[in-house]
């Protein structure tokens, strides 16, 4: 398969091939954080969707993994959005995972997507506002990581639209936004059911937090032991091996 300047197809550990930017947002540590952290919550012919799905990591790992019988990638930049379907293409998996370009502030209006279609939401959402630090508004890095297209209210709202009763949704995000996130979790009916706390280290205090959110359920927060991500300067802790190997890394 033809690829352009710049790109690059990567072989992951589970056999899969994903075709990333060298010169973009190429996919982390969060990805993998929050693919291990949703697995859980996936149950039988679960229908999935992952909002700013970028080049497709996340779909790409929990359809290897997970039981889920649907699963969808909603990205709006053009050049995310025709890696993401290329790398579906060179894995045989077009008729198991659905790319799909389009806007998270305008779901109700793309007609491949249904309101309440989808047992559960994923997403790893740009972290910071368009208020922190300089950048280009016009550069994909910057969309990737600040609120140029969408703002953490825009993707809560969408997954509301999106959920069936009783849906989940997770998210990766700042731990330093968590009070907002709560707050926004219910305006929109989704009721915050587990948070995990990730700190870089066990020196430092936490900077990442994974979010479990279910729409419509009753109150009562799980609030998980802290992930500590390297037990030493470039040695990922025993449990952070132990998501990557979850989720066939």
């Amino acid at each position: 398969m033809e690829i352009e300047e710049n790109q690059r197809i990567d072989i992951l550990p589970n056999g899969y091939k994903i075709i990333q930017d060298t010169e973009r947002f190429m996919y982390g540590i969060d990805a993998v954080l929050l693919a291990s952290f949703a697995l859980e919550g996936i149950k039988q012919n679960d229908k999935l969707i992952d909002l700013g799905t970028g080049t497709g990591i996340i779909p790409l790992l929990l359809e290897k993994v997970s039981c889920a019988s649907l699963i969808y990638g909603l990205e709006i930049q053009k050049d995310s959005f025709e890696m993401a379907k290329k790398t579906m293409e060179i894995n045989g998996l077009n008729n198991k995972i659905s790319i799909i370009q389009g806007d998270i502030k305008k779901v109700s209006q793309i007609s491949s997507l249904s309101k309440h279609q989808f047992n559960v939401v994923t997403v790893n959402p740009p972290y910071m506002t368009c208020e922190d630090g300089k950048f280009s508004p016009n550069d994909a890095k910057a969309i990737a990581r600040h609120e140029v297209l969408c703002n953490l209210e825009d993707v809560i709202k969408a997954a509301d639209y999106l959920l069936s009763s009783h849906g989940k949704f997770f998210m990766i995000h700042r731990a330093y936004r968590l009070a907002e996130i709560l707050y926004l979790l219910k305006k929109y009916n989704l009721e915050p059911k587990t948070l995990k706390l990730i700190q870089p280290s066990i020196e430092k205090e936490a900077n990442l937090v994974l979010v479990e959110a279910r729409k419509n359920a009753k109150s009562q927060l799980n609030i998980k032991q802290n992930l500590i991500v390297y037990k030493e300067k470039g040695v990922y802790s025993d449990e952070v091996k132990s998501l990557y190997k979850s989720v066939g890394l």
